[in-house]
């Protein structure tokens, strides 16, 4: 179940990234007219909430909700991630992942991911960007 379960965060760590980096540096700024947060700053919300959904749901360490902003670029977004996504592989890693508490934890950590990954491809949309084919 492990090994499973380690795939499928290579795989969503994967695409997440590959999203991101579809957009150009010069439009990290970008957001759609009625979006809250512009592309950066929803990747920014996404690596938050993995570290938020990591410590609270998979550890079991209460942390508050105080994301901190992200003043950077493309690269800053892209090292933010890359860090974020290899601190939830070591806690997968370190955890057996047989528990009911764990799995539940991990699949909510990647269903957030999911959710605001969705939302970043529709950004790439419409911005006139093809998002990257999502891979298995």
């Amino acid at each position: 179940m492990k090994k499973q379960l380690l795939e499928t965060l290579y795989r969503a760590r994967d695409y997440t990234l590959a999203v991101a980096e579809a957009m150009p540096e010069k439009d990290y700024t970008f957001k759609p007219e009625g979006a809250s947060w512009n592309f950066a700053e929803l990747f920014n919300h996404i690596g938050y909430g993995i570290q938020w959904w990591q410590s609270n749901y998979l550890l079991g360490k209460e942390r508050e909700w105080q994301p901190v902003a992200l003043n950077g670029g493309k690269k800053d977004v892209l090292d933010y991630l890359a860090k974020v996504f290899q601190d939830l592989e070591e806690t997968c890693q370190s955890l057996s992942l047989s528990e009911e508490v764990e799995q539940m934890g991990f699949h909510a950590t990647l269903d957030h991911v999911t959710h605001h990954r969705g939302q970043a491809a529709v950004y790439l949309r419409c911005h006139g960007t093809t998002p990257p084919e999502y891979f298995y």
